[in-house]
């Protein structure tokens, strides 16, 4: 198997706080992240306490909300990339919710 040097130099989240209006997430090298949570809907649709409850996934390469069913990967997050959920697959997801 081969890895990338940019596969080797990524780096891991360590923590992540969700506001009302962004994501902020610690780097591993140091970094923080702020980003807009409209670029995530499943987390700007859930509840407080849905968006606190996360865990780091890949040894810190990903986070999971198991409750919003949403994953997020550090590299997406570094590159500044939103979510590409289909409006027809967040339609759905909101209908299940009652939304």
């Amino acid at each position: 198997m081969n890895i990338s040097a940019n596969e080797l130099n990524q780096p891991a989240a360590t923590h992540v706080f969700v506001s009302a209006t962004t994501i902020d997430i610690k780097l591993s090298d140091g970094r923080s992240l702020s980003v807009p949570i409209s670029w995530y809907p499943r987390l700007q649709h859930g509840t407080e306490a849905e968006r606190d409850n996360w865990t780091l996934i890949g040894s810190g390469l990903g986070i999971h909300w198991p409750d919003l069913d949403e994953d997020i990967s550090v590299e997406a997050l570094v590159a500044g990339t939103p979510s590409n959920e289909s409006q027809a697959s967040l339609a759905k997801w909101l209908e299940s919710r009652g939304s």
